[in-house]
Formats: C-alpha cells, structure tokens, sequence
C-alpha cells in the first residue's frame, strides 16, 4: 500500500527542518573552530556583559571651545564607525561640552580604537620629492651622523611663484633642510595639523619619507568609498568616488600628472597628516573614481574604507582615558529574566497539558526546537554582524513565548472545530491546518511589521527587543511549518491519536461532535456503558453542541422544537 501524500509531506518538512539546523550549527562551528571568531553562547550587551569606555577630548586648532553641533555631528559619525565594524550595542554620548564617551559591549581591540579615535582627515597632495625615512648622512668620518638641525639663515621662501602643486619651486633650501632632518620615528612630529596651502613633510609609516604639494583635495569631495580585492594584481584596494567637484578637480590633476615623470608623477593620499598610499598617475582618470592600493589587508582597507566612507571628523580628537567598566545590570538582572522566561514556559506548559491534554507535549517540543534554533542563530548573529543580547532582547525573547502560544491555540482550536463538524481527525487536522494558518500568517505578519518600525524608530535601546521579537517571529512561522503540522499529520494516523483516546485531546465525545453539520443534529452515539454514563455523556456533548450553535442555528433548533410541541399538544 503506497504512502499517503501527507505523510510523505510530513517527513519531507521534518528532514528540512532537520537539514537547516544541521546547516546552522555546521556554520556556527566554522566559525568557532576555523576562523576563530564566533562562539558557542550569545554575545551580552553592555547592560548585561560590561565592557570598554573610552573617553575622547576634542581639539579645536585655536583652542576655542566646540560648538554642540560639532560635538553632534562627531558623536553621530563616531556611532556610524562603530556600527560599521560590526560592534552591537554600542552607547556614544557627549559630556561637559568637549568630550565624547564611547562605552563598547567587551574589550576594545586595537582596530576598534583606531575607528573610534582617528579623525580620518583625508587630503590628496601632489608629490615633490621622496627619499629614505631616515635623517642620517655620511660625515666627513665615513660614519653616520644624525643630521644637524637646518640652519635657520636658510631661505625660506620660493624664489619663483608656484603655479601648482607639482611645481618644484615649492622646495626651499630651507625646506630641502627640513626634509633630509626629518625624523619618520620621532612622535613629537604632528604632519596632521599641517597647514592645507604649504607643503608637507610627511612619511609612509617607515618605508619612505616625502616632501608633498599644498592640499588639492580632501575628503569633503569623497562621495563613496568601497573596499575590495584588486584581480589584476591580486591585492586589497579601496575604491573611491568623487562629487561631482572633485571629479572635475581629480581629472585636471591626473592630466598634469600623467604628464611628468617619477616622482612628480604620484600622487599622494595623506589620512591624518601621514601617507597610506602614493600610486603613479599611470592614465587619465576623468570618470572620479580612483583606486588606492598598497600594502592593505582586508580588514585594513575596510578600516580606511569606513572611515572615508561616513566621513572626516569635524574636530580632532585625543584619547584621554580608556577603562574598563562593570555592567550596569550585571549577571543578577540577566539571571532574573532567564528565570521569568522559564516560569513562562512553565505556564504555557502546564496550560496546555491541562487543556489539550498529550497534544500539549507537542507543544512543548516545539518551543524546544524553537528554542534550539533562535540560541544558535543568535551565537551565528554574533559573530557575523556583532549583535549581542541585551535585557531588552530577551524581553522580546519571553514576549514571543506568548504570541506562540496564540498560534498553538487558533491551530489546536480550528482541528477540534472541525471535529465537532463530524470529520475524521485525519481530515481535521488537514483542514484545520488549512483553515488555521491563513490567520496564523497575518498575526505573525503584524508582529514582524510592528517590530520593523520599532527597529526603525526606536531609540537604541529598545532596538534589542525590536530584533529579538522579529527574529523569533519568523523562527515560529518557520517552525509551524517545518514541526508543528508534519508532526500532528504523523501522530494523527496512530492508534492513541487517530482513534480519539480520551486523554489525547482528539477525543470526538470529549468534543461534542454530535451534528453532522451546521443545524443538523444527531443523536448522541451510547456504547456499552451504563445508561447512566451513556446519559451523562449524551447530556455533555449536547450541551457543548449547543454552546457551539451560532445564533441562527440557535433560532432554527428553539423553532423546530415549538413546532413538535404544538405537533404534540394537537395530537
């Protein structure tokens, strides 16, 4: 005898579901074990976990106090850096008018501080000229001497007015001086603060040192700023756009530049004052979108791409302290929620073992496998776009146990309907399911809306709890359709299920299923039991029979039977 169709759906669903959490461990433990970067429990927010507050102090170049719009618009690009790395539940706010305060969930690494802390003030200047990072020569002994400091009768001004900023002219005997003593490792060397209109003695970390042209662009022109893996020559790059200014700007400058040789040929990208990347001008570029490539990794140049991308920092910044911080609610809060989610699932347990009897270990099994399923998408969450679990996302975590309860009741509700109408469990389930999950679809569907435009508009805050409610929302549709249904088609065509036991909360009796169906009564079936409990039991399922009645078929039932009584009395 071939298998029924719904059986074989059944276990289609049930080998999916059982694919996808296999998929889903498969990647959470590729990322425990091969790269390292992901974890077999959720990551806590700051309220639960504690972590890193970093305190920065704003310089203004004339010592002036910031403006609040300043400070705003520095906390805001600030937050988009962080967001940018994949730190969740990050809280940035701004103190005594000069100072912003960073508090990230966890230790800060390195990278993290950079985000926070550089200005990310990008200028574009034309190359003079290049040589070693070093501020030895040759003395007259053949040993190396630290080159003395420049003689200050030197002249100091260009002999010829500059007509751009590739022209040599720029280089004075006093600023060719400068440039060979010019320590690259020497931290009292500020090139960030440099004037944009003069040139700049700069270095490429300790690879090279360079005496570059006036500021021709900075980052103010940049529009986008991308970061991918360069196929010709195999390297990571940062891929720029333009505004339409400095598209104009850029294009006359790579046709001056195409035109002359090494080193006047480059053309430097100087990020807080120090070079990243001095490419020669190999082509007109007139389409303002340049590439920057060097010796980036590719978290190296998604930094840089972060950085350019969300904008240069209105004021500089100096970190002035950096401490570790308690969590304001601590392990105690988050060992209070967990016990109020499991007092939930208690009750939902018990109510439904009380009123649907075994179905209501169905139930159970599938908050479990619900449960299974939202642990390891939040641990997968973590690591690949730095969510972390605050007190407010596991509110929204107990707040769905609720609103999966409902959908259990409307399905369990709508099968035990459609028994009372004389189908077979069989078909009840199947119709009941169909019936069912229409609604069960627009319930959910309101709650994924409702928590889209609290994720939208809410402050950060609550945006943990907006998260957590969408995501279990669709967890549970997932699961209705994967679990619950398969599961109740199997156990529908068993002997305790299908043969409506008593205790199995199919029970057709139990159910006042005495019509056929609407306004068409029947008389209640007696087994071999006594009359007394035959009675008794005809008695219940009428009386449930007729609590069911809508109030048309309550009117016909009430004239039906004055019509037999009138029939009666005239005999």
């Amino acid at each position: 005898m071939a298998t029924p169709t719904p059986v074989r759906h059944a276990w289609r669903a049930l080998t999916g579901l059982l694919i996808v959490t296999a998929v889903l461990f498969g990647v959470n433990a590729l990322g425990v074990y091969a790269f390292g970067k992901s974890s077999w429990t959720p990551e806590l927010a700051l309220d639960l976990q504690g972590g890193t507050q970093i305190i920065l102090q704003a310089k203004t170049p004339d010592g002036s106090a910031p403006t609040p719009e300043q400070m705003d618009q520095a906390a805001s690009i600030i937050r988009q850096r962080v967001d940018a790395s994949g730190v969740g539940e990050t809280d940035i706010t701004t103190q005594s008018g000069n100072q912003i305060v960073v508090q990230i969930p966890g230790p800060a690494d390195d990278e993290t501080r950079d985000r926070i802390a550089s200005s990310a003030q990008m200028q574009l200047r034309a190359v003079l000229y290049t040589g070693a990072a070093s501020n030895q020569f040759i003395g007259e002994d053949g040993n190396p001497t630290p080159y003395p400091t420049p003689d200050p009768a030197l002249e100091a001004t260009p002999t010829a007015a500059p007509t751009d900023g590739s022209d040599i002219n720029w280089i004075t005997p006093a600023l060719q001086a400068e440039f060979l003593a010019y320590d690259c490792a020497d931290p009292a060397n500020d090139p960030a603060n440099a004037p944009a209109d003069q040139p700049l003695i700069t270095c490429e970390g300790n690879a090279a040192k360079y005496l570059l042209g006036p500021v021709e662009l900075d980052g103010s022109s940049i529009s986008d700023a991308t970061f991918g893996l360069n196929t010709q020559t195999n390297q990571w790059a940062v891929n720029l756009v333009f505004d339409s200014n400095g598209t104009e700007t850029f294009g006359e400058i790579s046709q001056r530049l195409f035109l002359l040789t090494s080193p006047q040929n480059q053309f430097a990208f100087v990020l807080d004052g120090e070079v990243i990347s001095a490419p020669s001008m190999n082509g007109v570029i007139l389409d303002g979108k340049p590439q920057i490539t060097g010796s980036f990794t590719q978290e190296t140049a998604k930094v840089l791409a972060d950085q350019l991308k969300y904008g240069a920092l209105p004021l500089s910044f100096e970190v002035q302290s950096t401490n570790a911080i308690s969590a304001t609610l601590g392990s105690q809060q988050l060992q209070i929620g967990l016990i109020a989610g499991l007092i939930g699932l208690a009750l939902v347990a018990l109510y439904s073992l009380i009123v649907y009897r075994a179905l209501g270990f169905v139930i159970i099994a599938s908050l479990l496998v619900m449960g299974v399923l939202t642990y390891i998408t939040l641990c997968i969450l973590a690591w690949r776009m730095g969510f972390r679990l605050s007190l407010a996302g596991v509110a929204g975590l107990i707040v769905t146990i609720g609103f999966t309860a409902d959908s259990f009741i409307v399905y369990f509700e709508r099968i035990r309907d459609e028994l009372r109408d004389g189908k077979s469990i069989t078909g009840a389930v199947e119709d009941g399911w169909g019936r069912a999950k229409r609604t069960i679809y627009i319930s959910k569907s309101i709650n994924i809306l409702a928590a889209v435009v609290l994720y939208i508009l809410a402050d950060a805050t609550v945006k943990g709890f907006a998260f957590t409610l969408g995501l279990t929302t669709v967890i549970d549709i997932l699961i209705f359709i994967l679990f619950t249904h398969p599961v109740l088609q199997l156990l529908a065509r068993t002997k305790f299920f299908g043969g409506g036991h008593p205790l199995s909360g199919l029970d057709p009796e139990a159910l006042g299923a005495v019509y056929r169906g609407r306004a068409q009564f029947r008389t209640p079936v007696e087994a071999t039991a006594t009359k007394g409990a035959a009675a008794r039991r005809a008695g219940r399922s009428r009386g449930e029979a007729e609590r069911r009645q809508t109030i048309a078929e309550r009117k016909q039932a009430e004239s039906a039977a004055k019509s037999r009584s009138t029939t009666e009395g005239d005999v």
